[in-house]
């Protein structure tokens, strides 16, 4: 290939310029063995010696995300949780960490059990208020301070370089969760964090097909290199063949998420005033609190993803969720599929959000289609 800088969404239609030297295939193939043979003197052929410490499948897809993600290596995982909890399981007894009030609830969940059960300090922070983070750390203690990008599933803003200097003033690192905003359109390490995550079931893959997560490093310290051993002895690997499947959504992802950043801004401008909605959650709106800050940090979009307030309470925001004919009832999101969900019936019974809440996952479908679906669903309400 040429020596040219390319675009990233260049880089993600090749992935990383890969053409087999003997065959000419333009796409990494799948490599299903879990063991690999030495030679005749008993050396190692390769890297490579067994699937649970890493199969030369996932090469290609960590090389392209630690690239994506201006880091120095990526580590996949058999799952987002697998990963995200890999980055916990470094700390020590005795020590702290500070996360925000509003969050993805599964980690919430596991952070809350592990500090329950281990002497492990954890505090909860309003993500969007440095204030709130100088009186949440414990300098010397706090060991991990983790964020969102946007936090899921108000779509607040957090001010990534801010936080950044708040953490490593107090001697701790900044773990930044990017799922909803993939590469394309931030990269938190250039703007101070030390470690990104994200779920690549979500934008990464893109298909709903898919179950997978990635760490990238700003660089291969101790700490990475504990976080290697976690995914290796607690056997956190993905298979082959999922990340072959991850690797071949990758290709689309720069196109896909423009698509539903451009739908989902459509979506929430139409929705703004609806005499149904009590209010839209969605940064890329002039009138979102965050929207200064994610202007700024956001190079590719705004994103897939919004929140409404159901005018009404419980039974009229699940009414709508059950009403719609395109965006499908279910969980999860950055597919190509649009899916709807009433995040409070999903967080259980933990959960902070607002009963008449609904999180919408904008895919890649007719935006008027989409637009006319959510209206009649709606319309139910008033």
């Amino acid at each position: 290939m040429n020596d040219f800088k390319t675009a990233v969404s260049t880089r993600l239609a090749q992935i990383a310029h890969y053409i087999n030297r003997e065959t000419g295939a333009v796409v990494p193939p799948i490599q299903p063995a879990t063991t690999f043979a030495r030679d005749e003197n008993y050396e190692l052929r390769s890297a490579y010696t067994y699937s649970r410490y890493r199969n030369p499948t996932g090469a290609p897809a960590e090389q392209l995300l630690a690239e994506l993600d201006c880091g120095c290596e990526a580590l996949l995982f058999a799952s987002g949780l697998a990963a995200a909890t890999a980055v916990f399981e470094t700390l020590e007894s005795g020590q702290h960490v500070v996360v925000p009030r509003i969050m993805y609830h599964g980690l919430q969940d596991w952070l809350r059990r592990i500090s329950a059960r281990r002497d492990i300090g954890l505090t909860y922070f309003d993500a969007t208020d440095p204030e709130s983070l100088r009186q949440a750390i414990q300098p010397g203690r706090s060991k991990i301070v983790w964020v969102e990008t946007l936090l899921n599933p108000t779509w607040d803003v957090v001010d990534i370089a801010t936080t950044a200097r708040l953490a490593h003033a107090a001697g701790a690192i900044l773990a930044v969760d990017s799922t909803v905003t993939p590469p394309v359109t931030i990269r938190p390490l250039d703007l101070g964090a030390d470690i990104v995550f994200h779920s690549a079931t979500k934008y990464l893959n893109g298909h709903s097909d898919v179950t997978a997560g990635v760490l990238v490093c700003k660089t291969a310290d101790a700490r990475w290199q504990e976080i290697e051993t976690v995914r290796k002895l607690a056997g956190g690997i993905p298979g082959p063949f999922e990340v072959w499947l991850l690797t071949r959504g990758l290709r689309t992802l720069a196109v896909r998420y423009q698509r539903s950043s451009e739908t989902a801004l459509k979506i929430a401008r139409h929705l703004e005033g609806h005499p149904a909605v009590e209010k839209v959650l969605y940064p890329g709106l002039a009138s979102h609190a965050g929207h200064g800050i994610a202007a700024k940090q956001f190079f590719g979009g705004f994103g897939g993803m919004l929140s409404i307030l159901v005018n009404g309470g419980f039974k009229e925001a699940v009414r709508v969720a059950a009403g719609t004919r395109l965006f499908v009832p279910a969980t999860s999101l950055g597919g190509v599929e649009s899916l709807i969900e009433h995040r409070a019936t999903v967080e259980g019974q933990h959960s902070t959000v607002p009963d008449n809440l609904l999180r919408l996952s904008v895919g890649i479908e007719d935006a008027g289609d989409l637009l006319a679906d959510i209206d009649q669903a709606l319309a139910a309400c008033l």
